[in-house]
């Protein structure tokens, strides 16, 4: 069951008088060797920081990390969990403007995400699209793994 903070937004259209507001922190998610390892298959990225641990012990890191694109991939899971918008069609992933990674997600840590709505616009035919900020944390760490803006529509 999710802990986190969400807000509740009963039309798209109400999107439009919030940019610049924190809309939620989501919930703690695990970060496994499964799911790098599943990770890995699926993109074919192999690295040895990522999916062999004994290698990775005496790697920069100290074991194993994330592949980065794992990390930014949790962004609908918090989306969802965090904005909740009412009385909407539909809602559709429209892209990515802006990624970092500015620090490694050890494999076994446990992340999150804080969500800002940037900038909402209406679209010409309907709908509203809508940016979101959005910045990981690691439990216990300072530097965030992850700093994206991603860019949703709502009809």
């Amino acid at each position: 069951m999710p802990t986190g903070t969400h807000t509740d937004i009963a039309t798209p259209k109400d999107l439009l008088d919030l940019p610049g507001t924190v809309l939620g922190t989501s919930s703690w998610v695990d970060i496994t060797q499964d799911q790098v390892d599943t990770f890995a298959v699926a993109t074919g990225d192999h690295q040895w920081i990522h999916v062999d641990p004994q290698r990775a012990k005496g790697g920069p890191f100290g074991g194993t990390i994330a592949h980065g694109y794992l990390t930014l991939s949790l962004a609908p899971m918090f989306l969802a969990e965090v904005v909740r918008v009412q009385h909407c069609s539909e809602v559709l992933n429209y892209g990515v403007n802006k990624v970092r990674f500015p620090a490694p997600v050890p494999v076994g840590s446990r992340v999150r995400s804080v969500i800002t709505l940037t900038a909402a616009t209406e679209r010409p035919g309907g709908g509203v699209e809508a940016t979101f900020g959005l910045r990981y944390e690691i439990e216990g760490a300072g530097r965030p793994p992850c700093i994206a803006e991603t860019v949703y529509l709502y009809r």
